[in-house]
């Protein structure tokens, strides 16, 4: 019999519901049941993020809840995923009570999304444990904790300052690299984070997908409450990396991977930029002719804009001979590789022939390329990802840093491009520096995992947590 029942609340996006489901798999190990809520929205397919843990025959429930009505008002993603879950509270104490009454297993806590904090009233009510699962880094959650202080300290608008953003923990942030988010003070984006990191105090931990080599600083800070000061920080526990195997018969089949098989070790940058990523046709063709500049090998997953969705761009796949400059294909197609579609992104990282990355720097794809070795050549897009490219690149050593034109929809030139891929994959002391980096931190990931190493700890001390406060 299971020891108990968690039940978790991710949102309808992929990356959050992906690194969600890791967490799943792995109380699953320690030998809880766990029951995975689903908020249905229309334009956020989750299925196939999904499908592959339903059918794996672990104990992993899935349910789905009923669609309620979707948000009208609301300035961008965040504000309307977190109005979004506000409103199926009454569906998930419905949910609860079944649970309670079916009575297969205690019910240990409730593990929800940052953006659901919402559901902390309804494990209230029931008196069920409350944790937020934060699918970002440390860094991001003091930054996030630490808003309050920073308001009373600055009155204006984070990008209009000249010197630096300092949050205990973490290494100087420059205001243009804030997090999108924060960048209007009066925004709706900007009141919901500020509104969930208060929430925090409430809930019985957190849950982050990080290790202690990799943000020992950050860590340090938030288990000393200098992030939220005059308020409770709850305990932090650090279990990660928590990332998707890759699906190693399906992805050695895959045409990108055979490509890759013809390469050599450490040659090739790979280029992807995640769930939202796109580029509009000026910005692809200087991607292509800073690529075609630099001489290096490229593996390019290349996806083009198409109508947004709730504030979140959706992209469509590549029409390549409508969007690459002419010629393009042929004189690069010695060394080089577009691929007009999804690829997969975890097989290809881990591939031997692989020696860096060209990422929007989600905190998911920075953590595969880690786990591999791979060093990360940052060009940020939304969210968080400008400030997670400053503190790849200045705390943790694994990341260079491109040139990104923030107020002109992150735009990078050509040459800029160049530059980078050159530094990153040449014989430069930078590009050597970060390339040793991100070996020693694919070793200290490793361990970190390993019996008796820091997430190891961590989630033996959550899953002790856990079972102590199980409620029948």
């Amino acid at each position: 019999m299971a020891k108990g029942r968690v039940v978790l609340l991710p949102i309808p996006t992929a990356g959050h519901i992906m690194s969600m489901l890791e967490l799943a798999k792995l109380l699953h190990r320690y030998d809880f049941s766990v029951t995975v809520l689903v908020a249905p929205v229309p334009a956020l397919p989750v299925d196939d993020c999904i499908a592959t843990v339903a059918a794996s025959g672990l104990d992993i429930d899935f349910c789905h809840l009923q669609p309620v009505d979707l948000p009208k008002d609301f300035d961008g993603p965040e504000d309307f995923i977190s109005a979004y879950m506000e409103e199926q509270k009454h569906l998930i104490k419905s949910v609860f009570h079944y649970l309670l009454r079916s009575g297969d297993a205690p019910l240990s806590a409730l593990i929800v999304n940052f953006f659901a904090t919402g559901a902390i009233d309804v494990a209230a009510d029931l008196d069920v444990p409350c944790y937020v699962y934060f699918a970002s880094n440390a860094a991001f959650l003091a930054l996030m904790l630490y808003l309050p202080t920073l308001e009373k300290k600055f009155n204006q608008e984070f990008e209009e300052m000249e010197e630096e953003v300092r949050v205990p923990g973490v290494c100087p942030i420059p205001p243009i690299s804030m997090p999108s988010p924060f960048l209007r003070k009066k925004s709706g984006r900007y009141t919901c984070f500020v509104h969930h990191g208060r929430r925090y105090s409430e809930l019985k931990g957190i849950v982050i997908n990080t290790f202690v080599d990799l943000e020992p600083a950050t860590l340090r800070a938030l288990k000393d409450g200098l992030c939220a000061p005059g308020r409770r920080t709850p305990p932090v526990y650090p279990v990660g990396p928590l990332i998707a195997g890759e699906d190693g018969e399906k992805n050695r089949q895959h045409e990108c991977v055979v490509w890759l098989d013809g390469q050599p070790a450490r040659s090739v940058v790979f280029l992807c930029f995640g769930s939202r990523g796109c580029f509009n046709a000026v910005q692809v063709g200087e991607i292509a002719a800073g690529l075609e500049r630099s001489g290096s090998r490229f593996l390019w997953a290349l996806r083009v804009e198409s109508e947004e969705a709730f504030g979140i761009p959706n992209r469509e796949d590549a029409r390549l001979k409508e969007v690459l400059p002419e010629g393009f294909l042929e004189r690069t197609k010695a060394r080089g590789m577009v691929w007009p579609s999804w690829a997969p992104q975890a097989g290809i990282l881990a591939h031997r022939a692989v020696g860096g990355f060209v990422t929007h720097c989600g905190w998911n794809s920075c953590l595969e390329s880690l786990q591999c070795g791979v060093p990360l050549l940052g060009w940020p897009l939304h969210a968080e990802q400008h400030s997670n490219a400053v503190v790849m690149a200045e705390e943790m050593g694994v990341a260079l840093q491109l040139k990104v034109e923030r107020a002109n929809d992150n735009f990078v030139k050509a040459e800029e491009l160049e530059r980078g891929v050159r530094t990153l994959m040449g014989e430069s002391e930078e590009g050597r520096r970060v390339r040793a980096k991100a070996e020693e931190t694919m070793a200290a990931a490793k361990k970190a995992r390993e019996e008796g190493g820091s997430s190891f700890v961590n989630m033996q001390a959550l899953a002790e947590e856990l079972l102590l406060s199980s409620v029948q």
